[in-house]
């Protein structure tokens, strides 16, 4: 169950973009010619692809909650930037997108745990090595899961000015995880977003294994946007997958 609408007013807040992730991107731009082609997924509101767009990269979101793909189209107002968004989740896209078109994929905020189970991880790594070009580059930002190992457990909140938003996973007897959110507004009403959502809680030797598997000849995994060593025992990663 979900109630993706309480959340729409705050994303932007909840989920910021850093200096340094834009600077992150920026630099993977200079290996490819111009356009650069990103495709996000899981684009939530939009509000990155806008910033990659404004820099002249050619940019695609998918995001399968209507309401998030609602408030990213709302952003399309200059026409004349290269920046389109579908309703869409990533067990599609290699219906529906180019192959060999990429030159960038990327996943952040831990959308990734959205596909929701080991085979259909595998499929995904597959999927992305199909969609990007030769030379190009997957990255995935996400919460290092192997470090949270209790059958139930609160992962960081998330906080801005005016809302703070609650993340619970827990394992169910048959192994499922599911993931429950709840928003808090700034009058301290508590609001649900997503209610025991089927997830798959992706660790960094599953990132490794699988990228072999479907292809990548490279990975590399860093603890922040800065490109910080990942020793395993930070609470973020992100996976460089080449």
């Amino acid at each position: 169950m979900e109630s993706i609408q309480n959340i729409v007013e705050y994303y932007d807040e909840l989920y910021p973009v850093s200096d340094a992730q834009k600077k992150f991107f920026t630099s993977l731009t200079t290996a490819y010619p111009v356009p650069v082609k990103f495709l996000r997924l899981g684009c939530g509101s939009g509000l990155f692809e806008h910033l990659l767009a404004r820099e002249g990269n050619d940019v695609t979101g998918i995001e399968a909650r209507t309401e998030l793909l609602r408030s990213a189209n709302l952003r399309r107002r200059n026409q004349l930037m290269a920046i389109r968004f579908f309703q869409m989740s990533t067990l599609d896209m290699t219906r529906f997108l180019g192959a060999g078109f990429y030159n960038v994929i990327y996943s952040l905020n831990s959308r990734i745990v959205f596909v929701r189970d080991k085979t259909l991880m595998r499929k995904f790594f597959f999927d992305c090595r199909k969609l990007l070009t030769t030379d190009g580059t997957l990255v995935l930002q996400l919460l290092n899961f192997s470090i949270f190992k209790d059958h139930k457990m609160q992962l960081p909140t998330r906080k801005s000015v005016r809302s703070a938003l609650f993340t619970e996973i827990s394992s169910q007897s048959d192994g499922i995880w599911v993931l429950n959110q709840e928003v808090e507004t700034g009058n301290g009403k508590m609001l649900p977003v997503l209610e025991d959502e089927k997830i798959y809680p992706l660790v960094p030797d599953e990132i490794k294994e699988f990228a072999k598997e479907a292809g990548f000849q490279k990975i590399e995994l860093f603890s922040d946007y800065n490109r910080s060593p990942f020793t395993g025992k930070e609470e973020s990663l992100i996976a460089l997958v080449s």
